[in-house]
C-alpha cells in the first residue's frame, strides 16, 4: 500500500470478509490498521468485514482478534460501521468490544465541506429481485431477535447454508450471462442520491472498485465502489484536496 501523506484524510473499506479459513486477509487488515488508519482522521467500515455472522457471542478466536485491534486503533482514531449483508446480525455488544460506533444503512456524513452518502451498498442492487426479497426479510427485527436466540450450533449451519445458497445464486446469474442482475442498478443510483442530498457517494457489496460520473438532479456526481479483500486491499482515502481509490494485491 502506498503511504499515506500527512494531510488529513478519512479512510473507508468494504468487503473484507473476514474468515479463519483465510489468514492472509486478517494479517492484511491488521497491518492497514497499524499502517495507515492510525493516522486517519477516521475510520469507516461500509459492511460485510466478516464472512459470515452468526451472533455476538460466537466464540471464534477471530472475533477476539480483530476486536482487540480495532478497540486499540479507536482508542485514538474514530471507527464507524455499517451493517453488510453478511454482518446484518451484528450488535452493540461486539462494537462496544471492538470501539466501533453503529450507523444507519444509510448515512449522510460531512466530508471536509462535501456532504456525503456512504452506505454498504446492497438496496441499490434492485434488480436481483429474489436477493431483494430475502434483504426484506432479514431486515426485519423480529427475525433478527429469534434466529440470535436459537443455538450457535444451529446458526453455524444457517450460515453455511446461507454461503451455499448465495455461490449458487451468483454462479446461475453467471451462466445466464446476466452478472449486471447482482450488480447496482443505475436508475436508483442518481434517485438515492438526490434524495439524500448529495453529489457524492461511497458504497461497497459489488466488489467492482471504480468511480462512477453520474449526473444528479443535472449536476456532476461521483459515486465511489469500494472492492473486496478477497484478491486487494481496497480502501478510499479522502481529504479535502483529493479522493483517491486503492485496490491492491494482498
Amino acid at each position: 500500500m502506498p503511504e499515506l501523506m500527512s494531510e488529513q484524510h478519512t479512510l473507508f473499506i468494504a468487503d473484507l470478509h473476514l474468515a479463519a479459513d483465510r489468514p492472509d486477509i486478517t494479517a492484511a487488515f491488521l497491518h492497514f490498521l497499524r499502517a495507515q488508519a492510525i493516522h486517519a482522521d477516521a475510520l469507516y467500515i461500509l459492511g460485510d468485514l466478516f464472512e459470515v455472522w452468526i451472533g455476538d457471542d460466537n466464540p471464534e478466536p477471530l472475533l477476539d482478534t480483530v476486536a482487540t485491534a480495532l478497540a486499540t486503533l479507536s482508542a485514538q482514531v474514530p471507527v464507524y460501521f455499517i451493517h453488510g449483508n453478511r454482518d446484518f446480525v451484528l450488535r452493540q455488544g461486539y462494537a462496544s468490544r471492538a470501539g466501533m460506533q453503529l450507523l444507519p444503512q444509510l448515512q449522510v456524513i460531512n466530508l471536509y465541506g462535501t456532504p456525503t452518502l456512504i452506505m454498504h451498498g446492497d438496496s441499490l442492487c434492485t434488480l436481483d429481485i429474489a436477493y431483494q426479497k430475502f434483504r426484506k426479510w432479514w431486515n426485519q427485527p423480529w427475525w433478527q431477535w429469534l434466529l440470535l436466540k436459537t443455538p450457535i450450533a444451529y446458526r453455524q449451519r444457517l450460515a453455511a447454508k446461507a454461503r451455499r445458497k448465495s455461490a449458487e445464486h451468483k454462479a446461475r446469474y453467471a451462466s445466464q450471462q446476466q452478472p449486471q442482475i447482482m450488480d447496482v442498478t443505475p436508475d436508483e443510483v442518481p434517485k438515492v442520491m438526490a434524495d439524500a442530498g448529495v453529489l457524492k457517494l461511497i458504497h461497497g457489496h459489488t466488489h467492482r472498485p471504480t468511480v462512477h460520473q453520474l449526473e444528479v438532479n443535472g449536476k456532476a456526481a461521483q459515486r465511489y465502489v469500494l472492492g473486496d479483500w478477497y484478491t486487494q486491499s481496497s480502501y478510499l482515502k479522502v481529504s479535502a484536496s483529493q479522493w483517491q481509490l486503492y485496490f491492491n494485491a494482498l
